[in-house]
């Protein structure tokens, strides 16, 4: 694992965010994508169809995202995180403290999510409130029972793909930080 300054010796052009439910994957993503002018696509929107159904051609979309020359994406979806780190040049992995930065997040925007009733992917609003009790796969369980997870995801994939380069950001300010970095090495001379 580099330090994220080191990790920016080389422009990234297929990037990956990784972090348990809530951390703020999708936000550093977008604005990851518009620091270097790359195009971000939002996983969930690949994988959730109409009524929360997983959609079936899936695997074949994220296929075609890692085939472009760059993109910048959430890494998610135990299916579809091996074809995404085949391709990707950096991970960035949020490891932020989980219950009182993480945890709080996930529960504020699930409750805004469902009590504004937000439109998400493929027109798909989060269930009530009362399905925290009923569903195991509630995103605010889902982001409890996966807290962990990626203290064991990250080192394999580190070692299993040689040419893939991770930055571990641990705070807030570590992510500032790094896109400060990220930013000064990358502007765009425009």
């Amino acid at each position: 694992m580099l330090s994220p300054e080191d990790a920016l010796l080389h422009r990234p052009r297929r990037v990956l965010i990784a972090g348990v439910s809530g951390v703020g994957k999708t936000t550093l993503a977008a604005r990851v994508g518009r620091m270097l002018d790359i195009p971000h696509t939002e996983i969930d929107a690949l994988f959730h169809g109409p009524g929360w159904v997983p959609r079936e051609e899936f695997l074949n979309d994220v296929r075609l995202l890692v085939s472009h020359e760059t993109w910048v994406t959430e890494w998610q979806y135990s299916s579809a995180r091996r074809t995404l780190a085949e391709k990707a040049d950096l991970l960035v992995w949020l490891d932020l403290p989980f219950l009182t930065v993480t945890f709080p997040r996930v529960i504020r925007r699930t409750l805004r999510r469902r009590l504004k009733r937000e439109k998400l992917w493929n027109g798909n609003i989060e269930g009530p409130l009362s399905t925290f009790f009923t569903d195991p796969e509630h995103i605010v369980r889902w982001a409890w029972s996966t807290r962990h997870k990626y203290r064991e995801l990250i080192p394999e994939v580190e070692s299993e793909f040689a040419h893939l380069t991770v930055v571990r950001l641990r705070s807030k300010r570590d992510i500032e930080h790094w896109l400060a970095q990220l930013q000064k090495a990358y502007a765009d001379p425009r």
